[in-house]
C-alpha cells in the first residue's frame, strides 16, 4: 500500500520525488525515503511522516538527475529508519523501492546469508537488493530479470545504480506501477496523483513486465527481456478524480480495490494448506477457556463472524459484545481469557476502554486493525494488520471485508494449534475468494436494479440466521448509512414474534440464505413476508429450492463460512446505488466520522 516515486531527466530528481510522494499520502504510509544518484548514491530515510524526511534532507547535498522515493506501509519489520526504503547493497552501487510483499523471501535469505550477505533490516524487500547485487554482472537489466525469475509474490520495484547512472529500471507483478513521459523526463510511480503535476500521457506495464526510463526515452520488455511496444494513455481527469482512479466516489472505488485488497490481506499467510501467522507464533492457545471478540459498528458485525467460526472450529466458548458495553458489563475475564479487539482505526475510543480492562485483568489480548502505529496496534500484546489501505469513505467497505478475512484465517490458525481438524478445502477457497469478489463486481447492473426498488421506501427489514444473521446486521447498517433508508435485520426465525407487524404491502425485504443447515428455514420465514405483500430480494446459493421470489441471486456455492465475504458485495452495492438514485452524499454521510474517537 506504500507509494512509490522515480525520475529520470534533466531536471533536478528531488522535487519530482517529493511531490509525489506527498500526493501519494492519501494512500497511508509510515515511514519515507530517498535516493538520490550523481556520481554516488546518496540516500536518507526515516520513520514517520514526510515533513520529518524534509527536515532530515536539509542535511544532505541531494542534487542529482535520476533518483528514487518511497513512503513505507510497514509488512514485514515495524516501522523503523532501518526498515524503511529505499533499500542498498553492501558496496552502496545499488538502490531499490519496494511495494507488494515477496513471498519466498525467507528461503531467499537463508541463501544469501549462506554466500556471506548480512541484513539491515527486518523486511521482504532488502533480500530483492541483494539478490540484484548477486546476479549483477554488468548488466543491470539481466539481474533484474534473473531476480524476478527467484522471487514468488506482488512487487512494483524501482531500481537505480551507478553502474549505470543515466537509468531507472522498473518492474511490476500485481502491485500498481504507472510510467510517465514530459518533455525531458522519464518517470514513474504506483499512481497517476503523483505525476499529474508533470504529466497526463502515462504508460502502464502489465504483470511480469520491465522497463528502462532515461531522460529521453521509455524502454519495455516482457519478462523474458525481449523488448516490446507500449501504447500511451493521456489521463483525461484532474487530481481528487486520479485519487478516485476514475470512478465517481470513493466508496464505490473502495468496492471495487476489494478483490486486490483481500489478495494483500490472503498474501504470505497461507502456505502448503497450512495459516501461518506469525504474529501469533508465542501464544498459547491452549490455555484459553474463553474467548472475547469486542468491536463497534461494522467491525462488530465482523467479529460476529469471526466467533462464530473460531467457536466452530473450536468448540471453545466465544463470545462477541460491543465495545461500549464491554466494561460496563463487569465481563468475567481473566489470564485464561483470549479477547480479540477489531477496529479500522485503530482509534476507536470504546474499543481502547475495553482493550485497556482487559489488559488489567490479566487476558492475553489481540488487535486486528488496518492502521500501522495506531494506539490499538501499540496497546494490545499483539496485532496483526489487514492490508486495506486507507479507506477514506465512511461507510465501511473494504476494511470490512479484510476483517472478515483475516478474522477467518486467526479462527483457522487457533483451531490448529489447538489440534483441531481444518478443512483444506476451506484453505483452498480462501486463496480464491479475490476471484469470487470479482466476479459479484462484475454483476453491479444486477444489484444497481435491485436497489431501485428502494427508490421511494422510507423503510427495509432484512433477515438471515446463523452467520447470515450478521451480514444482514451490515447489510442494513449499510444500508442506513449511505442512503438514510430506515433499515432493521431481524433473525430470520424471530419474525413472527413481533417484527412481521411491520411488513404490508410494497414493503421491502432483503434476505440472505447461504448456511445449509437452516437456509430452507429462512426462506420459508420469506413466505410468511411474501403472503403480505412483500417485494423481496433473496441471496442464497445454487441448490436451494425457492418459489415466489422474483429477485433470486445465486452466490457460488462454496463453503458457508466464507459466504459472509462474499454476500457482502452485493449488498455493499445495493446501499451504494439506494444512495445515488436518492442523492445522498455517498462519501460523507451526515451525522458521521470515520474515526469514532470519543465515547
Amino acid at each position: 500500500m506504500c507509494g512509490i516515486t522515480a525520475y529520470c531527466g534533466n531536471g533536478e530528481a528531488l522535487p519530482f520525488l517529493m511531490q509525489g510522494l506527498a500526493k501519494l499520502e492519501y494512500r497511508g504510509y509510515d515511514s519515507a525515503g530517498v535516493t538520490v544518484l550523481n556520481n554516488v548514491l546518496t540516500t536518507v530515510k526515516c520513520k514517520g511522516r514526510l515533513k520529518n524526511l524534509e527536515e532530515k534532507l536539509k542535511d544532505h547535498d541531494m542534487t542529482g538527475h535520476v533518483g528514487i522515493g518511497h513512503t513505507r506501509w510497514a509488512t514485514h519489520g515495524i516501522p523503523s529508519n532501518l526498515n524503511s526504503h529505499p533499500h542498498t547493497n553492501p558496496s552502496n552501487t545499488i538502490s531499490i523501492v519496494h511495494n507488494g510483499i515477496i513471498e519466498n523471501y525467507r528461503e531467499l535469505k537463508d541463501i544469501l546469508l549462506e554466500k556471506g550477505y548480512s541484513f539491515q533490516s527486518e523486511t521482504d524487500s532488502e533480500v530483492v537488493v541483494m539478490c540484484l547485487d548477486y546476479f549483477y554482472e554488468g548488466d543491470l537489466l539481466e539481474a533484474v530479470k534473473k531476480t524476478l525469475n527467484c522471487i514468488d509474490g506482488s512487487y512494483a520495484l524501482c531500481i537505480v545504480s551507478t553502474e549505470h547512472p543515466d537509468e531507472v529500471v522498473v518492474a511490476k507483478k500485481a502491485s500498481p506501477l504507472v510510467i510517465g513521459r514530459t518533455e525531458d523526463a522519464s518517470v514513474a510511480a504506483s499512481d497517476i496523483p503523483a505525476l499529474l503535476a508533470y504529466t497526463k500521457d502515462v504508460y502502464f506495464l502489465d504483470d511480469l513486465e520491465m522497463a528502462v526510463l532515461k531522460k529521453d526515452s521509455i524502454t519495455f520488455y516482457n519478462k523474458d527481456g525481449k523488448e516490446i511496444t507500449k501504447e500511451m494513455t493521456t489521463i483525461p481527469y484532474d487530481m481528487e478524480a486520479a485519487q478516485k482512479n476514475g470512478f465517481d466516489t470513493y466508496m464505490l472505488k473502495e468496492i471495487n480495490e476489494q478483490p486486490h485488497v483481500i489478495q494483500e490481506t490472503l498474501r504470505g499467510r497461507i502456505f502448503e494448506h497450512s495459516i501461518v501467522l506469525d504474529e501469533l507464533k508465542d501464544v498459547d492457545f491452549n490455555k484459553f477457556n474463553k474467548v472475547y471478540y469486542v468491536a463497534c459498528g461494522t467491525a462488530y458485525h465482523a467479529g460476529l463472524c469471526g466467533a462464530s467460526i473460531l467457536e466452530r472450529a473450536t468448540r471453545l466458548p466465544v463470545l462477541t459484545q460491543v465495545a461500549s458495553e464491554f466494561r460496563y458489563n463487569d465481563p468475567i475475564i481473566d489470564e485464561k481469557t483470549l479477547c480479540i479487539f477489531v477496529s479500522q482505526s485503530g482509534e476507536t475510543a470504546d474499543t481502547l476502554a475495553a482493550l485497556k480492562l482487559a489488559n488489567e485483568k490479566g487476558c492475553t489480548t489481540i488487535a486486528v486493525t488496518n492502521v500501522l502505529g495506531s494506539t490499538i496496534s501499540r496497546e494490545a500484546q499483539h496485532t496483526l494488520y489487514t492490508c486495506a489501505g486507507p479507506e477514506i469513505a465512511v461507510a465501511s467497505t473494504k476494511a470490512y471485508t479484510t476483517q472478515l478475512v483475516l478474522l477467518t484465517l486467526i479462527a483457522l490458525y487457533i483451531a490448529d494449534k489447538r489440534g483441531d481438524t481444518v478443512d483444506t478445502d476451506l484453505m483452498e477457497q480462501l486463496n480464491n475468494l479475490p476471484e469470487y469478489v470479482s466476479k459479484l463486481i462484475d454483476d453491479e447492473a444486477i444489484f444497481e436494479n435491485y436497489a431501485k426498488t428502494l427508490k421511494d421506501k422510507h423503510d427495509c427489514y432484512f433477515i438471515g440466521r446463523s452467520l447470515d444473521y450478521a451480514s444482514v446486521l451490515e447489510g442494513a447498517l449499510k444500508l442506513k448509512e449511505v442512503s438514510y433508508v430506515h433499515a432493521d435485520a431481524y433473525i430470520a426465525g424471530e419474525l413472527k414474534h413481533g417484527p412481521i407487524a411491520l411488513i404490508e404491502p410494497g414493503t421491502v425485504v432483503i434476505a440472505v440464505a447461504t448456511q445449509p443447515h437452516v437456509a430452507a428455514k429462512t426462506i420459508s420465514n420469506i413466505q410468511e413476508t411474501i403472503a403480505r405483500g412483500a417485494e423481496v430480494i433473496l441471496f442464497t446459493v445454487e441448490g436451494q429450492e425457492v418459489s415466489g421470489v422474483e429477485n433470486i441471486y445465486y452466490l457460488p456455492n462454496i463453503n458457508p463460512l466464507l459466504q459472509s465475504v462474499l454476500v457482502a458485495i452485493p449488498l455493499q452495492l445495493i446501499a451504494y446505488h439506494t444512495a445515488c438514485i436518492k442523492g445522498c452524499d455517498v462519501d460523507k454521510p451526515r451525522n458521521l466520522a470515520k474515526s469514532v474517537t470519543v465515547e
